[in-house]
């Protein structure tokens, strides 16, 4: 391998872009989907190894999991967890069987002869981009070995990518600093969020002022600042997050927040599951905002708008607003608006009219006729398809 990432000269200038869309590529979900797929064929044999992973990697597209919060799932402590899903890539690594495509898009995306400095900020990028923060060493380490990396330098470069994030959440300051010169001035921001935000009548209920989520606060990736509108240090599971929270404390337009104000039930094909949306603000017009973090490549995932409904009902119960935040300036609306060649529009409703759409014909759209993953997202969204990953499935509603 190349030589050595240095860590006290590393700038990080150019990784907490003030808009995630453009890391939003089909390249990066062939490699989430192959990865989702192999968990899902490990899942055959060891169903409750690959549930652990599933969790924890965020392979349906929700982000992942802390190892308290899985442990709580299976009633099992941190350190088991832990325990269980180190070995379970083990095995999964040993068993996999990956087609000779399948182990390309792995090898040209994290080259086996590429500077460790260089992967290193890609993974870095694609965690921030996916918001995966809590499973960045352990995704970095999987994509990392499927390119064919030895188990030594996949763990070295995994451990570049946390000891980057983990530094970031450490030198407060100085990185707030940086976050916010590279996000636009948070009163523009709020104000251009203020034609999504989906509001309904009524008095609105009072804000909560204290977290739905118990939150082990030692637990591995969160990170805390101390913001001073609530005046308290405030958790995040991600720079994502972070960059959300940061935005809220320094808009003048935001009264106060309060991090995972409410807890929100839902149902997705007959398992019944709790989602935490990210934050509640109140504005200084006395109206209050439930806002959820989701990445701009997954709000069509089925399970996201499975759970997006289930939380605007509750906001909308409660007398607030509803917004899905995605690190973009593209939001729901928008891409709900974006155009996009009708020749793809129609070769994809033709495949779903015949059943269950392959992931290998959604490849083919892309290498034959240019479609492009937030084309594919919209064509979602607009037609209510249905978007399964791991395994992927792409079906009528």
């Amino acid at each position: 391998m190349a030589g050595e990432l240095g860590f006290g000269g590393a700038r990080d200038g150019g990784l907490f872009v003030d808009d995630i869309q453009g890391e939003v590529s089909f390249g990066l979900e062939e490699v989430n989907e192959g990865v989702a797929g192999m968990v899902g064929v490990f899942g055959e044999r060891r169903k409750r190894d690959a549930e652990i992973l599933g969790y924890r990697l965020g392979i349906g597209g929700e982000g992942p999991e802390t190892l308290a919060r899985i442990g709580a799932r299976f009633d099992l402590a941190r350190d088991r967890v832990r325990q269980l899903h180190t070995r379970a890539v083990g095995q999964m690594l040993r068993e996999a069987a990956l087609s000779r495509g399948q182990a390309e898009v792995f090898e040209q995306r994290y080259p086996v002869d590429g500077r460790d400095s260089a992967l290193t900020r890609a993974l870095l990028v694609e965690t921030y981009a996916t918001d995966t923060d809590l499973a960045a060493n352990e995704l970095s380490y999987l994509k990392l070995r499927l390119a064919g990396h030895a188990p030594e330098d996949a763990k070295r470069i995994a451990g570049y990518v946390m000891q980057r994030i983990m530094a970031w959440q450490k030198k407060t300051n100085r990185q707030l600093a940086k976050l916010r010169d590279a996000e636009p001035a948070a009163a523009t921001e709020v104000g251009e969020w203020s034609a999504r935000i989906e509001w309904t009548s009524g008095a609105p209920a009072a804000l909560p002022t204290s977290s739905a989520r118990t939150v082990d606060g030692d637990d591995d990736g969160r990170g805390r600042f101390y913001l001073d509108k609530v005046g308290r240090d405030v958790g995040f599971d991600s720079a994502l997050q972070a960059r959300l929270l940061r935005t809220l404390n320094a808009a003048d337009l935001v009264e106060t927040f309060q991090e995972h104000p409410v807890a929100v039930p839902y149902d997705i094909d007959g398992s019944e599951r709790v989602h935490y949306p990210t934050v509640g603000a109140r504005l200084t017009d006395g109206r209050v905002v439930l806002i959820d973090v989701q990445p701009l490549g997954h709000v069509a995932f089925h399970v996201n708008r499975v759970r997006s409904a289930a939380a605007r009902a509750r906001a909308h119960a409660e007398g607030w607003g509803w917004l899905v935040w995605t690190g973009s300036r593209l939001g729901l609306p928008e891409l709900a608006r974006r155009e996009v060649d009708a020749r793809h529009e129609a070769e994809l409703a033709e495949l779903i009219e015949r059943g269950s759409v392959p992931w290998h014909e959604v490849r083919r759209l892309h290498k034959d006729s240019g479609l492009e993953l937030l084309d594919f997202t919209t064509l979602v969204l607009r037609n209510e398809w249905r978007w399964d990953r791991g395994p992927f499935r792409l079906t009528r509603p």
